[in-house]
């Protein structure tokens, strides 16, 4: 009866410390994807602080006509007032961990008013996530428009 409750035991630990293991990846995936949503609303809603806590200070967006902006410039074009984003929404994000980098792809649809005339447009995109000091951050970001016939 006692070597019955101990194997159990043992079975249990092994069990899990085994689901401890393979969770690790899926919590860093399930975290970049939550902080890929949190970047998204807080673009939305002009939420420069906690914009700012996400990206790296060396990040850097390539956009869709090719201009390149780096933190404080793609910040400064956030906080823009002649733009209202109405709709920021993500889908189809997949997030591919490797060590201390998430690779996130997906596809981005973004809809609202420019210096008074409404716009919409729906890209592709690519961002690199970097853990560093137990702390994900964003340090490269590509959105492009996919190609049409």
């Amino acid at each position: 009866m006692m070597r019955r409750r101990s194997l159990i035991l043992i079975a249990g630990l092994i069990f899990t410390s085994s689901a401890n293991l393979f969770g690790q990846g899926k919590s860093d995936a399930d975290t970049v994807r939550a902080l890929e949503l949190k970047w998204t609303e807080s673009y939305k809603q002009r939420s420069i602080d906690i914009l700012s806590s996400l990206l790296a200070d060396e990040f850097v967006i390539t956009v869709e006509d090719g201009n390149v902006y780096s933190k404080a410039g793609y910040i400064s074009h956030t906080a823009d007032s002649k733009v209202r984003v109405d709709v920021a929404e993500m889908s189809d994000l997949k997030v591919r961990i490797h060590g201390n980098t998430a690779i996130v792809t997906g596809a981005y649809h973004e809809k609202g008013v420019s210096e008074g005339k409404p716009y919409e447009y729906r890209d592709r995109l690519t961002d690199v996530w970097i853990k560093s000091g137990g702390k994900w951050q964003v340090v490269a970001s590509h959105y492009s428009v996919p190609y049409k016939q």
